[in-house]
């Protein structure tokens, strides 16, 4: 069905499963001050570290001691690759250390040993929402022209000690998501900023993209130059917008949003701001700090390849007098209901023709290698006998997944893998919660941090090795 050596495994996030919050010299990072919450309760972003809060990112799935144990899980069901990330804090604890932690840089290469000597690749995410929260404090986040050097300096001393156990990299995740202002997770998350009352959210969060642009062309150079067989990638978030009707103002709108999501990708494979952005910034009378010397790095830098995560799609309408549901808290408030589109208990919207319609889009547009880093199902798992018969996870993957592939052999589009996001439950980002549960392992852990933290094996787990047993050919059954 598809090439031998396509990519097929899960994904994780450092943050939401390692715990050992300040384990081995590991500093405090953005997740360690986020607080639990809910579909109806934000997550509290609290300034540093409060005596009776409950903060899950501090143990995660204790990852960090378990992690031969998982990864022998992840080798059963016939890994090829595990899309993780480095935390920036075990490696820095503070962000602007003049030198690394050498017991954060051995948990790493304990790590990436261990999965290759289970065939497994590592794919490793250098900036997944994992900042050192000393950089917001002192700095500002990425407010701070400051911070591309002290990213600079932890991705090179990265990718100096991992070179020849890592092959695949992405700068920085889901890059995209900071268009959200109107939601301060985002912000802080993607580059430390806690927004000030009553400051132009959106002026502040391009010029932080631009600084985030500049340090990521800059990895990319440098990897290039050290490594010409490395590739670098950058990640976003896949939100395509549907116009709500044929009517031209519905599809001009639908437009627009897409363009907003496409301005992140621009830059970074392109190697330039498009004149789209261009001219909305002088109509609105923005003036960045971007220099001569800044434009010369991003055309040095331009990224090999497209990560990117999907999930959902959204649908707009110029008519305002329409009601906005929006998309759970993945998108944008003004999107309206999709009447052809069911919606998961998080209110996220399952579209799998909606991944086939981006690869194509994606690929149309610029003609590089995409990798699906992330898909995946959030939903509520029953425990019964010691296993969990998530079926309602297995339809969801292989209607996907069956997309995925009639994009590569119908429409000659160029896929690297599919990685499922959670492989094993992880602490949920937008939440913080434990029963929004993406995972083929089951953790016994709940959202207050009760349980065992055994690891039980669902439905989905075989159904998964038999996916890549047959190389996606099952997904193509009826």
């Amino acid at each position: 069905m598809l090439n031998k050596n396509f990519l097929w495994g899960g994904a994780i996030a450092a943050h939401q499963v390692e715990g050992a919050y300040l384990e081995d010299g590991k500093g405090l990072s953005i997740a360690d001050v986020m607080t639990s919450g809910s579909v109806s309760k934000p997550r509290e972003i609290t300034d540093g570290i409060i005596e009776g809060k409950y903060y899950p990112n501090h143990n995660g799935i204790d990852f960090y001691h378990s992690y031969k144990q998982d990864i022998d899980l992840f080798a059963e069901m016939g890994f090829k690759c595990l899309r993780t990330s480095i935390a920036w804090t075990r490696i820095f604890p503070n962000g602007d250390d003049s030198t690394p932690n050498e017991k954060g840089l051995k948990f790493y290469d304990n790590l990436f040993d261990y999965m290759l000597s289970k065939n497994i690749q590592p794919v490793i995410t250098l900036s997944h929402f994992e900042m050192p929260y000393h950089l917001v404090k002192q700095y500002g986040g990425w407010r701070n022209r400051k911070c591309i050097d002290f990213f600079y300096q932890f991705a090179t001393t990265c990718i100096k000690r991992y070179k020849n156990k890592v092959k695949y990299w992405l700068t920085f995740n889901e890059i995209n998501n900071q268009l959200l202002t109107e939601n301060p997770i985002y912000g802080f998350t993607n580059s430390g900023i806690l927004y000030q009352q009553n400051e132009n959210r959106e002026k502040v969060m391009y010029q932080a993209a631009h600084y985030q642009f500049v340090a990521s062309a800059m990895v990319v150079d440098f990897a290039q130059k050290l490594d010409n067989t490395l590739k670098i990638g950058c990640m976003v978030a896949a939100l395509p917008y549907y116009a709500y009707s044929c009517n031209p103002k519905d599809i001009l709108k639908a437009q627009k949003c897409n363009q907003k999501q496409l301005f992140f990708t621009d830059v970074h494979v392109r190697g330039y701001y498009p004149s789209y952005i261009l001219k909305e910034w002088e109509q609105k009378g923005y003036q960045f700090d971007i220099t001569e010397q800044d434009l010369e790095i991003l055309q040095k830098g331009k990224v090999h390849y497209i990560g990117f995560s999907y999930y959902l799609s959204s649908t707009v309408s110029a008519n305002t007098d329409m009601k906005c549901v929006g998309s759970g808290n993945a998108a944008g408030t003004d999107t309206v209901e999709n009447p052809y589109l069911k919606t998961s208990d998080w209110g996220w919207t399952i579209d799998p023709e909606g991944l086939r319609y981006y690869l194509n889009d994606m690929y149309d547009r610029y003609q590089i290698p995409l990798f699906i880093v992330e898909n995946g199902f959030g939903a509520i798992d029953k425990l019964e006998d010691n296993t969990v018969h998530d079926s309602y996870r297995i339809d969801y993957l292989k209607e996907h997944i069956n997309k995925m592939i009639k994009a590569i052999k119908e429409d000659g589009v160029d896929v690297i893998g599919y990685t499922v996001w959670g492989c094993i439950d992880p602490v949920s980002f937008t939440t913080g919660e434990m029963k929004k549960r993406y995972g083929f392992v089951y953790v016994d852990r709940d959202d207050f941090g009760n349980g065992t933290n055994a690891r039980l094996r669902k439905d989905s787990f075989f159904w998964y090795k038999k996916v890549i047993e047959t190389n996606g050919k099952i997904c193509m059954e009826n």
